[in-house]
């Protein structure tokens, strides 16, 4: 943890809200926080009026050095934090934030090696984040992106990440979703254009046939794995990467409840 996690907690504005899909809206937080590292997460704080407080964890979307901290909160049929952010939370409220938290789950752009990032869902907001730092940073090492959701409509940040794709050789990016086949098939690259309404790279769960795809697609084992999503998705897709042939020690987890 780096001293602005430890310093407690600080006021933010919110400065602005972008939807990013049917469920999910991304809120930049204006705040007085340390630049943090892609990866990293805060620590939120809601005060009712009657001194009720709820408190609840969200990764960061942004780059390193960004203005402002992007979170992307997804709404959950039962989550009290969520549904004020969509149904209440507007430009110029505020609210308590702490951080950046977290030393695990994060990428230095002085690591060495390839990295392969695999999405389930909502989870690929960290990935987002080193995505973009790895841009940031000159595309230094090859990348890939996998990332899975249930429809096409719920691959957040698909047209960002696509226009890295586009810029760098070196980073590719496969999508697949797992319940709505009809708006997915078979594209041979990730490499479309930002915005173009290409059908998914797949249309079932990630399995040992894809994670080999991937790897092939990266050029070989990378240096370091990093995976984001429920708990299931997180525990299948680790075995699929031992599985693979890679180290354990190599991949790098964070999941949330479900």
């Amino acid at each position: 943890m780096n001293d602005a996690g430890r310093a407690g907690w600080q006021r933010a504005v919110i400065a602005r809200i972008e939807q990013r899909t049917g469920r999910m809206r991304s809120y930049y937080l204006r705040a007085p926080l340390a630049r943090h590292v892609a990866g990293q997460h805060v620590d939120l704080r809601l005060t009712a009026p009657d001194g009720y407080q709820a408190r609840r964890s969200y990764s960061i979307a942004s780059a390193p050095g960004a203005a402002d901290i992007e979170l992307a909160i997804e709404l959950l049929d039962d989550g009290e934090v969520s549904a004020w952010f969509h149904d209440m939370a507007q430009p110029g409220d505020t609210l308590d934030v702490r951080g950046p938290l977290g030393g695990h789950f994060v990428w230095h752009p002085e690591q060495p090696g390839a990295i392969l990032l695999v999405a389930g869902g909502s989870g690929v907001v960290p990935l987002v984040s080193i995505a973009r730092a790895w841009r940031q940073a000159g595309a230094p090492v090859p990348a890939l992106l996998l990332h899975s959701a249930r429809a096409w409509d719920s691959l957040a940040y698909r047209d960002d990440l696509r226009a890295i794709s586009d810029a760098h050789a070196n980073f590719d990016y496969i999508t697949t979703v797992t319940r709505d086949a009809g708006s997915s098939g078979h594209a041979s690259s990730g490499h479309a254009s930002p915005g173009h309404e290409a059908p998914a790279s797949h249309a079932r769960r990630i399995d040992r046939a894809m994670i080999d795809q991937a790897l092939a697609r990266l050029g070989g084992a990378p240096s370091t794995c990093y995976v984001c999503g429920a708990n299931g998705f997180v525990e299948t897709v680790a075995q699929l990467l031992v599985a693979a042939g890679i180290a354990p020690r190599a991949i790098r987890t964070e999941r949330y409840g479900g």
